[in-house]
């Protein structure tokens, strides 16, 4: 299955190891210092030149890869489980 988290971006949901709220998650320290390490490393893609809303990150071939989105958590939820529904 796949994802289609905007700007043409889609990834698969078997890579998904977590949909994360932007403005709740970032409260924490560790979680700014994982963002800002991830960067650095170029392990970051953002989506859409809009106002960010959630990160998703991914398990990928190459490694960890982090989605910087301007759709919500819920929104990108309720994408994967219409997938899932859809598929069965």
């Amino acid at each position: 299955m796949y994802l289609h988290l905007g700007s043409d971006t889609i990834i698969r949901t078997e890579e998904i190891v977590g949909i994360f709220d932007l403005d709740n998650s970032t409260v924490s320290l560790r979680t700014r210092e994982y963002l800002a390490r991830a960067e650095k490393q170029g392990k970051i893609v953002n989506v859409s030149s809009e106002l960010p809303k959630s990160f998703v990150i991914c398990r990928e071939r190459e490694g960890e890869r982090i989605y910087i989105c301007q759709l919500s958590p819920i929104t990108l939820m309720k994408r994967v489980l219409q997938n899932q529904l859809s598929a069965e």
